[in-house]
């Protein structure tokens, strides 16, 4: 019967296919082939209505027979095969245990958070708590209530980021009617506790800020500030100094030493900025101080009379001084960095210095 012998052949050449698959991927492909719904050993299943019916019973039980084998015999090399990959699989992923281990680099926080934190924690050891305030304003706290006064250059637009667009009225000096700006610094938040606070006042108030200045060495339109105020009885611009010289030390370590310069602030009279003697030349003179042998540090001053009048504080029974300091410029100054811009480019080859 040549379809008998023809299924016999056919078992010969799938035993010897299944024999000679190399890998899973293989023998499936044999599968799919003998036994897919499209397979050689399939096709004659279904033309088993074209068989004399003096031979079907012969040739469906030569089918099946073969049929069983295949299916044996796929089995049995698809275990081996299944059995060789995994044993190969682990032999390239084993793992010497006698190697030395590669250590995971921590991560630190930001140089900028860590010297905002520091400066912190210093006044929080004064007895200073922590006051915040939102990062946009209004021109009336941002400004008028710090006595800044109507024709004042950093209220132009090329100084300052409105929100809004400014009106006709503007500088109408009237509470909750003024235009709305992102905060050039974080003095606002005085103003704010000293409406809702009575004194006595001992506060800082960390955050961001932000001013139309291009990006340079010495500038940056968003950098990060920490204001403090005190208001209290009895307080003079020998605390204030005291004070401060304390701050300094505390940041820059117990040689280096401060001197006050006469400034001018519309917020603080009389007002004064800091210096801290350089690090690098300890006083001599050099580049990185530009030969004074001073480095600035900071701006305060002892709080203006009519700042308390737009708070509704009493400036005949209260005084007090405030101050400001930039934090990208302590970090910068403290570890010697020529650039601001260095603090905020991502450059992972500076920051884990730090």
């Amino acid at each position: 019967m040549a379809i008998v012998e023809e299924v016999a052949a056919l078992k010969d050449e799938t035993l010897a296919a299944i024999e000679a698959a190399a890998d899973t991927a293989a023998l499936e492909q044999v599968r799919v082939g003998v036994l897919g719904k499209s397979g050689s050993l399939t096709g004659y299943l279904r033309g088993m209505g074209k068989v004399p019916p003096e031979e079907r019973a012969e040739v469906g039980k030569t089918v099946n027979a073969v049929r069983g084998a295949v299916e044996e015999a796929l089995a049995a090399r698809k275990a081996e095969l299944a059995a060789a990959e995994l044993a190969a699989s682990m032999d390239a992923s084993a793992v010497d245990v006698t190697l030395p281990g590669r250590v995971q680099q921590l991560g630190t926080r930001h140089l900028i958070n860590r010297i905002a934190d520091e400066i912190s924690e210093i006044f929080l050891g004064l007895g200073y708590s922590i006051a915040k305030g939102p990062e946009v304003e209004t021109e009336y706290y941002n400004f008028t209530a710090l006595n800044a006064p109507a024709d004042h250059p950093s209220r132009g637009l090329a100084d300052t980021f409105y929100v809004v667009d400014r009106s006709e009225n503007a500088h109408t000096h009237v509470k909750g009617e003024s235009d709305v700006l992102l905060r050039t610094q974080t003095s606002p938040v005085q103003a704010r506790v000293m409406e809702s606070q009575k004194p006595p006042i001992y506060i800082i108030s960390p955050g961001k800020v932000y001013r139309r200045d291009v990006a340079d060495p010495s500038h940056l339109p968003q950098f990060h500030q920490i204001e403090g105020l005190v208001v209290d009885e009895g307080i003079t611009f020998g605390d204030l100094k005291g004070t401060l010289e304390y701050v300094c030390k505390q940041i820059f370590g117990e040689e280096r030493k401060t001197r006050f310069r006469a400034h001018y602030f519309p917020f603080t009279e009389p007002s004064a900025e800091v210096d801290v003697s350089c690090g690098i030349c300890h006083g001599e003179g050099c580049r990185f101080c530009k030969g004074t042998g001073w480095l600035e540090i900071l701006g305060c001053g002892m709080v203006d009379p009519n700042v308390y009048g737009y708070a509704g504080i009493d400036p005949e029974k209260y005084s007090g001084f405030a101050f400001g300091m930039g934090v990208e410029r302590i970090a910068c100054l403290k570890y010697n960095v020529p650039d601001l811009r260095m603090l905020v480019e991502g450059d992972m080859r500076f920051l884990r210095q730090f």
